[in-house]
């Protein structure tokens, strides 16, 4: 990639052994961050997804996904403040997006802070739409609930397509 820092950037499956990394940028990023054992449980699910974003041996981002049934739940997209605005966010949304279509997922949910534009933009761009709050779900902070149904549709796997083609 190159922008924002960041070379030449692999994404892949999160394993145990990313845990301590993972979390140390999570502490960075959020007031109420998850620690190494909720991470570990999280790993251990058979219906989870987490994957990394790693610059060299920096590991520069994360995202996770729960899959039940038809729905697919976005648990977390997490980008270091120094890398952020350079397509990493968008890069592992695609591969969530695309791990829900293999898990035969139809719909994609998520909860974002109110006050983060940025996200929210983000999650409109891959068909995200608002459909309620739920007060306090983060510190001092409602969360806007986005979801995106329809994702196996034909209409969607164009918007999908026309996001490839800006990668």
């Amino acid at each position: 990639m190159g922008e924002h820092g960041v070379g030449v950037m692999e994404i892949r499956a999160m394993t145990p052994a990313d845990i301590p990394l993972v979390a140390d940028l999570e502490q960075r990023v959020y007031p109420e961050p998850w620690s190494e054992g909720v991470f570990r449980d999280e790993l251990s699910q058979p219906n989870r997804i987490y994957l990394v974003a790693v610059d060299g041996d920096k590991t520069v981002a994360y995202a996770g996904m729960m899959v039940v049934f038809e729905d697919a739940h976005i648990t977390t997209v997490s980008v270091s403040p120094e890398t952020r605005g350079g397509g990493i966010a968008k890069r592992l949304m695609m591969h969530l997006v695309e791990a829900a279509l293999a898990s035969d997922a139809e719909h994609l949910t998520l909860e974002v802070r109110m006050s983060n534009d940025s996200a929210q933009a983000l999650y409109r761009k891959f068909g995200f739409a608002p459909v309620g709050v739920r007060k306090d779900y983060y510190l001092n902070e409602d969360a806007l609930i986005m979801w995106a149904s329809g994702i196996n549709e034909p209409d969607y796997q164009e918007r999908l397509q026309a996001i490839r083609e800006e990668l």
